[in-house]
C-alpha cells in the first residue's frame, strides 16, 4: 500500500511539501483490527495560522491563471485516481473499514468529481444588468479566496472532494481538515494526487487535527468560506463559530431518513432497497436509511423478510474477507451505537434480528414496537440498526416523515403517483422514488432541510460556483462620468 502514496507523509503534515506539523503525531488505526498502519503528523493552530497566510499568497496567482490551465490539473486529478484505484481503494478498505465495492465507489466519484470540476473554469461566470445610467453594468462571480474543507470519516474521500475540487477549478485556494482516523486516503491522497496532478505549490494544504486545528482552520483572517460536512451538533459550533466572523458556512450535517413503503409494494425488493439503505457502510451515512415507515398491509411481511436479510449477510473484515458489514469506525462510536440499542429495547422496542454484537463489529439489526420518543426511531444512530413501524394513510405517512428535526433524504417505494403525492407533503432535501435512501452524484445539488443543514447545496455547477465563488458588481462608461462636486 506505499507505492503511489509512499512514505514522505509519515508523521508529517502537508503544506505543499511534506513537513513536521507542530501538534503531535498520531498512529493511523485500522478499526477491524485496531493494527496501526502508519502515523501522521497534526497540525495545530500555529501551522494553520501559517498554512493560511501561504495559501493567501499563492491563490492570487493561481486566480489569474487561465480557464484551460486550471481545467488540465483538475482532468489530470481525475486520471490519478484512476490510474492508482487499487491502492487508494485499499487505503479506505482498512482506515475507513469500507467493503470493497464502497471504497470503489469513492475512487470512482473522486474521478468523476475532478471531471465534473474541470468544466467549471469555462462556464459562464456573470450577468450584463440593465441600467438607468448611461454606462455598461455587469454582476461577475469571483474567487472567494481561501476555502476551508473540514470532512468526516464515513465516506472520507467524497466528502472531501466534492468541495477541494471545485473550489480549487474556481480559482480558490483549500485548506483541508480530514478527520484524523480518515486523514491517509481522504488527506494524503488527496495532496498526492494533486501534487503530481501539478497543482501549483501552497494551494492545497491538509492539516488533520484536533479542536484547536478545527477552531483555526474557521477563523484564519484569510478563510473567507467554510465547508463543512458532518454531526449536526459540530456544524451547529462551526457555524456560530463563523456566523460571529461574518463568513459563510456551508453545512451538510446528520439525518434520521425515511424509507416509505406504500401499500401494493412487492415486497421482496422493498426489503432489499430497506436493507441496502439501513445497512451500507455499517449505516454510517448521513443518508443511511433510519426509519423503515411500512403500510400496514404488509408490515408483517416485509420484517419478516427484512430480518432474514439482515441474519444472512456477513460480517467481518473487508480487508480479508468477503464480507457485507465491516467495522464500525472506533471504539466510541461503538459504544454509542450499542447504547442506543440497549435503551431502545429498555424502552420497549422488540429485537427481531441482530444485536449489539462483539469487538469491532455491530450486526444488521432490525428492531420493531418503537414509540415516536424511543431513542432508536427519534436520533440518528450512524450504525447498522433499521427500525420499522407501520402506518396506515398517506397523511399519517407524511406526519411520520416530518416529525423529526432532520430533513435530508427520503426514499418511497410503490406506486409512483402516490409516491408523488408523498413528495409533496414532506420537508427533505432529496426525494427518491423507488430507490432507497442512499444516493448522490458528481454533477447534482446535495443539501438537506431544517437539521441536515443549512439549505447549502453541494455538487452541480450552479451550487459551485454559487459557494466558492463572490458576487461582484462592475461598471463602465465611455469617459469619466459628470459630478455636482
Amino acid at each position: 500500500m506505499t507505492d503511489f502514496l509512499g512514505t514522505d507523509w509519515h508523521e508529517k503534515i502537508f503544506t505543499g511539501t511534506w513537513t513536521a506539523g507542530s501538534g503531535e503525531t498520531y498512529d493511523v488505526i485500522e478499526p477491524a483490527t485496531g493494527e496501526t498502519l502508519g502515523r501522521l503528523g497534526a497540525a495545530s493552530a500555529d501551522d494553520v495560522t501559517a498554512a493560511a497566510t501561504r495559501a493567501a499568497a499563492a491563490q492570487k496567482k493561481w486566480a489569474k491563471t487561465t480557464p484551460a490551465e486550471r481545467a488540465a490539473v483538475l482532468r489530470r486529478a481525475g486520471a490519478l485516481w484512476a490510474e492508482h484505484a487499487d491502492e487508494l481503494a485499499g487505503w479506505i478498505i482498512r482506515e475507513a473499514g469500507s467493503i470493497p465495492p464502497k471504497a470503489a465507489l469513492e475512487i470512482s466519484s473522486a474521478e468523476a468529481i475532478c471531471y465534473e470540476s474541470s468544466a467549471l473554469p469555462s462556464h459562464p461566470k456573470g450577468q450584463v444588468l440593465t441600467s438607468n445610467e448611461p454606462r455598461w453594468s455587469f454582476a461577475r462571480r469571483v474567487p472567494a479566496g481561501v476555502v476551508s474543507v473540514i470532512a468526516p470519516f464515513n465516506f472520507p474521500l467524497i466528502l472531501a472532494m466534492r468541495s477541494v475540487a471545485p473550489a480549487l477549478a474556481l480559482g480558490n485556494a483549500v485548506l483541508l481538515k480530514p478527520d484524523p482516523r480518515t486523514a491517509v486516503c481522504a488527506g494524503v491522497a488527496i495532496a498526492k494526487v494533486f501534487a503530481e496532478a501539478g497543482l501549483p505549490e501552497g494551494l492545497l494544504q491538509v492539516l488533520p487535527g484536533g479542536l484547536d486545528a478545527g477552531e483555526a482552520v474557521v477563523a484564519a483572517p484569510e478563510v473567507s468560506v467554510i465547508s463543512f460536512t458532518g454531526s449536526t451538533a459540530a456544524g451547529r459550533k462551526v457555524g456560530e463559530a463563523a456566523g460571529r466572523l461574518l463568513k459563510r458556512c456551508h453545512l451538510e450535517l446528520g439525518g434520521n431518513n425515511a424509507l416509505v413503503v406504500l401499500p401494493g409494494a412487492e415486497v421482496g425488493p422493498a426489503t432489499s432497497a430497506g436493507a441496502f439503505g439501513s445497512w451500507m457502510h455499517q449505516g454510517q451515512i448521513c443518508m443511511t436509511t433510519g426509519r423503515h415507515l411500512v403500510h400496514e398491509s404488509i408490515y408483517d411481511e416485509y420484517v419478516e423478510q427484512l430480518a432474514e436479510r439482515a441474519r444472512n449477510l456477513p460480517v467481518g473484515n473487508p480487508a480479508t474477507e468477503e464480507v457485507a458489514i465491516g467495522p464500525i469506525i472506533d471504539e466510541k462510536q461503538r459504544t454509542h451505537v450499542r447504547d442506543i440499542l440497549d435503551k431502545a429495547t429498555a424502552d420497549g422496542a422488540t429485537l427481531v434480528a441482530g444485536g449489539p454484537g462483539e469487538g469491532a463489529f455491530v450486526p444488521p439489526t432490525v428492531l420493531t414496537d418503537l414509540s415516536p420518543s424511543n431513542p432508536a426511531w427519534a436520533q440518528e444512530i450512524f450504525g447498522p440498526v433499521a427500525p420499522v413501524a407501520r402506518f396506515s394513510t398517506l397523511e399519517e405517512a407524511a406526519e411520520m416523515v416530518n416529525d423529526s428535526e432532520y430533513g435530508l433524504s427520503l426514499g418511497i417505494l410503490g406506486d409512483v403517483g402516490l409516491a408523488m403525492d408523498l413528495a409533496d407533503l414532506v420537508d427533505t432535501g432529496k426525494v427518491h422514488i423507488n430507490e432507497q435512501t442512499v444516493s448522490d452524484e458528481a454533477n447534482v445539488p446535495f443539501g438537506g432541510m431544517k437539521d441536515s443543514g443549512n439549505g447549502s447545496r453541494f455538487g452541480g455547477a450552479e451550487a459551485n460556483i454559487e459557494a466558492f465563488t463572490e458576487t461582484q458588481w462592475v461598471t463602465m462608461r465611455s469617459s469619466i462620468a459628470p459630478y455636482p462636486f
